[in-house]
């Protein structure tokens, strides 16, 4: 299980974001981020979606329900040529790092 408040901290350091800051663009006091990087509050699902947005990742990473080397990728306008050239660099990648 991923520690959530250990997750947005690292996620705020990351980002060069103070407590304040953060504070500031979630409409919470610094206290507040305080205690959600402490695990010592819930966070509402207002909160969860604008924290997912500041930083650019999915709720479900937040909240250590996908593997987190996964990530989001556009495949439209691919031909089927295209994809399955993918596909085959994805298989070569693999067994190079096997």
């Amino acid at each position: 299980m991923v520690d959530f408040g250990a997750e947005l901290k690292k996620l705020r350091k990351a980002s060069c974001m103070t407590q304040r800051q953060l504070a500031d663009r979630l409409g919470v006091t610094p206290s507040v981020v305080s205690y959600y990087e402490l695990s010592e509050r819930t966070l509402s699902p207002d909160v969860l979606r604008k924290i997912a947005g500041i930083f650019h990742v999915s709720v479900d990473s937040l909240m250590g329900m996908e593997h987190p080397r996964s990530f989001p990728l556009d495949i439209s306008g691919l031909t089927d040529e295209d994809l399955e050239y993918l596909k085959q660099t994805i298989d070569i990648l693999k067994r190079k790092n096997m």
